[in-house]
Formats: C-alpha cells, sequence, structure tokens
C-alpha cells in the first residue's frame, strides 16, 4: 500500500518547511491528535484549501495530484516582496512584469436589474511573468476577481482579491475541490466546484450560511452558469 496522500504530503511540507506539529496544530485551531489523523488518513477536503493556503503550497499537489508544489503568493496575508513591488499609475513595466486587469460586474441599463461581466481597464494589479509561468497561465489568460460576501470564510474574506485563469473553462479542466470564478447570469462568484454525473456542485467554505448549490447541465443552461477560469492566487487586496 502507498502512504502517499494528502496527509504524508502534509507531513512531509511541515519538517521541509521546519515547522513543528504542535505549533501548525494550534494555527490552524485543531488539537495535536486531528493533525495525527490527518498524517495517517489524510486532510480532509473541506481543510485541503486552507491548509494549502496556511503553508502557500499548491492544493492539488498537497491532494496527491498534478500541480506545482511551491505556489506563489499563496494565502492569507500580502505576497512576498521578490512577486510584487510597490507602483504606481505612472511606473513603467519591467520587462519581467505583465499587467493583469479586473473582471467587475456592469448593470447593462440603470435599474435594469440586469448585469454583464467586463474587464475594468481602470484597475489592475502586476504580477512577474515567471511566476505567471510556473502557475502555467497565459499573460493574456490572467485576470483578476474581487470577492464579495461572507461566502467564502475563513479562507477569502470581503474584499479579497483572487487571479483567475480564463484559459481553463471548460467541465473538463475542473480539478474537484479547486477555487473557480463562475458567471452567474451576470454575477461575479467564487467557489469551489465538483464535478457531477448530471453537472457540477458549487460549495462554499462558509458552508453553514451557504450550503451547497447542485446543477444539471440543463440547469446551467437556464441559469446561464459559466465557468470563467481557474483562480490559481488569492490575495487580501480590498477593493
Amino acid at each position: 500500500m502507498t502512504t502517499t496522500h494528502s496527509g504524508y504530503r502534509l507531513k512531509e511540507e511541515l519538517h521541509a518547511q521546519g515547522i513543528a506539529p504542535a505549533d501548525f496544530a494550534k494555527s490552524m485551531d485543531v488539537s495535536a491528535q486531528t493533525l495525527n489523523n490527518w498524517f495517517v488518513r489524510g486532510v480532509p477536503g473541506r481543510m485541503l484549501v486552507p491548509v494549502a493556503n496556511r503553508l502557500r503550497i499548491g492544493v492539488s499537489w498537497l491532494n496527491n495530484e498534478n500541480g506545482p508544489r511551491h505556489t506563489f503568493a499563496r494565502g492569507g496575508g500580502e505576497p512576498s516582496a521578490p512577486h510584487m513591488s510597490l507602483w504606481d499609475e505612472q511606473t513603467p513595466l519591467d520587462d519581467d512584469e505583465v499587467e493583469v486587469q479586473f473582471l467587475r460586474e456592469v448593470e447593462l441599463a440603470a435599474g435594469s436589474g440586469r448585469f454583464v461581466i467586463q474587464e475594468d481597464e481602470g484597475e489592475s494589479l502586476r504580477f512577474r511573468k515567471r511566476n505567471l509561468r510556473d502557475n502555467r497561465v497565459q499573460f493574456d489568460q490572467a485576470k483578476c476577481v474581487t470577492v464579495r460576501g461572507n461566502s467564502m470564510l475563513p479562507v477569502l474574506r470581503d474584499g479579497a482579491t483572487v487571479g483567475v485563469d480564463l484559459g481553463k473553462t471548460g467541465l473538463s479542466d475542473i480539478i474537484d475541490g479547486d477555487l473557480y470564478a463562475i458567471n452567474h447570469n451576470g454575477q461575479l462568484r467564487v467557489k469551489q466546484l465538483y464535478r457531477l454525473p448530471s453537472g457540477i456542485r458549487l460549495r462554499s467554505f462558509n458552508r453553514d450560511e451557504h450550503p451547497d448549490e447542485d446543477y444539471s447541465f440543463q440547469e446551467m443552461q437556464e441559469e446561464q452558469i459559466a465557468i470563467l477560469g481557474h483562480v490559481f492566487w488569492w490575495g487580501m487586496y480590498a477593493r
């Protein structure tokens, strides 16, 4: 029997980063026995993203799947200095930088209640090209989205910013449990996605207030639900 699973990889990463299990358990607000259970049985699905977020590692790698082990600027804090620097609109782009625009909801007509998602040319963040390459994101396919509401607490608070790879929009591209940006009839949403035999499941981290939403393929058409792209980065940049 192979011992390579999320619990094994968690233990391996703690050792690599020099983090004592007791300290990590305390930081995750779980008991030492609970953490030991994760080592033996694997990290529970609902904890994969928070654990990866805390350690700044790839969720897919932690879950024993393909994907980079270490991702840039993941987590609940600001990106580290080598990956992002202070700038304003007058600061020229470096050779290894790319400016990534935000997507936002735009009302079609005042008071109509109908929205579409468009690029906001007045808002952007700058990323290092090499970091996008490390995450297999084409420069022209990277966009930013602002998270609204409390549905993704405690990982993503209201106002958090996520980077989205618009090149991964197909149902076959879905990695169960990973984060995706969704266009829900003109509303921007960020959710965990799961493939179902008859459709998809949208899941929030705050499941006490926001239960799972299951949609059949037909309901996806009726509700005008489309996958905008895969979330490859997030940070606490409130807008």
